[in-house]
């Protein structure tokens, strides 16, 4: 009962929750107290917001609109005609207004009661001042402009100077307030700071803390356990085994990792015959897959590609057994090109067929023999051949008339662009035109094969150059699905690049850039 005990204060996971607690109680307290200490910023920044600026913004309106009141009062009295005493009337009313306005926005905000002494004397004296205006006005408007100007110039004046400075006394003791109000807020947010750089600090000791915890007690046995474990994956038997008398989790691996040392020393002598049996099994398999899927191929090919070419040659054969006492020269060498067009097919398809096995269960290298080469002459001969085999295709060629000197294999590249024209007449079902085009662009060739046929969905593009891989809408059409695998191998081959721009049912162009053989 005793051990027991033991062993369930020093679990790990008793451990680790206990660790857990106390750094969450540790944060949750830093967090509560940085709360706190943020809300004193708010509370202080929002009572300089709220009241202060609100305070300053008002009197210092309450300044102007008096100080332009004043002014308009003596603008009055200069007037030189109704229209500009009647203009300076108006704007005394709204002056007046606006300043009536004013007030009510700072009677609204919350003052102290010096501030609200201050402001109820402000009030009383500016009505005074407006009742002696208002006398003014009255002597400008009956035409006695003496007794006004005697007026505004003695009780009017004395009136606003009483007003006006103690509105000034009280602008400057809220000026006051509010630099003391910003002192305290950068205060408080200077010591809010200084508390939150001191949590941060706590926090990441508290981790640093843990960390090393966690690393001394849990994770570095842990790894040296996994570190004998690999030892022991790689037949290494003769490590020591640490930790086995420890009475919790990691003691309770150690152990194990124990036996399995044992029985791995009684399954070493036979691992080695059983991965080379496994091994074998491996090859063999892949083997047969490779050949049932070549078999496959093949069956599939012959089926689809040799049919037609052999049904077209014995269907002309027979008529010319029948009818060769009728037929002209004319006729005879007709069905022959037929027959000739139907054999070079054939020829197309069992050198297509010879290159990729060469390259693809092969060594690629091996097959590579470049040579410097007119690009242009060899796409004039794929587009002639082709034309043979499909008389009715219409292939326009932009090859220009300079020779295009690269450096690369003849045979590989024709059978390259050979595979790419091939695809364009086959994925044009309903015919259209095919422009197979050559330019020079800085120190590469570019080659583009362009057809008008039925495009490649955006969901194959990603896998369209990869090992027998066919479009999802090509059902119908033959193919093995190493075409386009071959040409990207030929052309990395030779240094270069492929690269392809379609729409489903816009057609397709194929851009193969090239380097240019260097000059001597």
């Amino acid at each position: 009962m005793m051990n027991m005990l033991k062993i369930g204060r020093r679990s790990l996971k008793v451990q680790l929750l206990a660790v857990v607690l106390s750094f969450l109680s540790f944060l949750i307290s830093l967090g509560l107290l940085s709360i706190r200490e943020l809300n004193d910023v708010d509370r202080a920044s929002a009572d300089i917001r709220d009241h202060w600026l609100q305070s300053i913004r008002v009197l210092g309106d309450l300044n102007n609109f008096t100080s332009d009141y004043r002014t308009a009062e003596a603008s009055h009295l200069l007037a030189a005609n109704p229209e500009q005493s009647a203009n300076t009337e108006r704007d005394m009313v709204s002056l007046a207004h606006q300043i009536t306005a004013t007030q009510d926005s700072y009677e609204h905000i919350v003052q102290g009661s010096a501030e609200q002494a201050m402001y109820q004397g402000f009030r009383a004296e500016w009505n005074a001042y407006q009742s002696i205006s208002s006398q003014v006005l009255a002597f400008s408007r009956a035409s006695r402009k003496d007794a006004g100007g005697a007026l505004y110039m003695s009780a009017s004046r004395i009136a606003y100077a009483k007003a006006s400075d103690t509105l000034g006394k009280l602008t400057a003791r809220t000026v006051a307030g509010a630099s003391k109000a910003s002192g305290r807020a950068v205060s408080t947010h200077a010591y809010a700071r200084k508390l939150i750089i001191a949590v941060v600090l706590l926090l990441v000791l508290g981790i640093i803390g843990a960390l090393q915890y966690v690393t001394r007690v849990i994770s570095r046995p842990l790894l040296e356990l996994a570190a004998r474990m690999r030892a022991l994956a790689g037949q290494d038997t003769d490590v020591d085994i640490r930790g086995t008398l420890r009475d919790d989790e990691i003691g309770e691996m150690a152990r194990a990792v124990a036996v399995f040392r044992n029985n791995a020393i009684e399954l070493a002598h036979s691992q080695s015959g059983l991965l080379q049996q496994a091994s074998m099994l491996e090859e063999k398999l892949q083997y047969e897959q490779r050949m049932t899927g070549l078999q496959r191929n093949f069956l599939a090919m012959a089926s689809h590609e040799f049919r037609i070419p052999l049904t077209i040659i014995d269907g002309h054969a027979q008529r010319m057994v029948k009818m060769q006492a009728e037929l002209q020269p004319a006729q005879l060498a007709e069905r022959a090109e037929k027959i000739r067009n139907a054999v070079l097919r054939m020829t197309s398809v069992i050198d297509n067929m010879l290159t990729s096995s060469r390259l693809l269960d092969g060594e690629p290298g091996l097959y590579f023999h470049p040579q410097e080469i007119d690009i242009a002459a060899l796409l004039h001969d794929v587009c002639h051949l082709h034309r043979e085999i499909w008389p009715k295709v219409s292939i326009f060629e932009k090859l220009g008339q300079a020779p295009l000197i690269i450096l690369g294999d003849p045979h590989l590249l024709f059978q390259a662009f050979s595979n790419l024209l091939a695809n364009a007449i086959k994925y044009s079902p309903h015919g259209g035109l095919i422009t197979v085009q050559a330019s020079v662009q800085s120190d590469h060739l570019v080659v583009s094969t362009q057809d008008n046929g039925i495009g490649i969905p955006h969901s194959d593009r990603a896998q369209l150059f990869e090992r027998y891989h066919r479009g999802s809408n090509v059902a119908g059409i033959t193919g093995t699905g190493i075409g386009l695998y071959l040409v990207k191998m030929v052309i990395s081959l030779h240094g270069g690049k492929i690269e392809v721009f379609s729409a489903e049912g816009q057609g397709s162009t194929f851009i193969a850039h090239l380097p240019m053989a260097r000059k001597k």
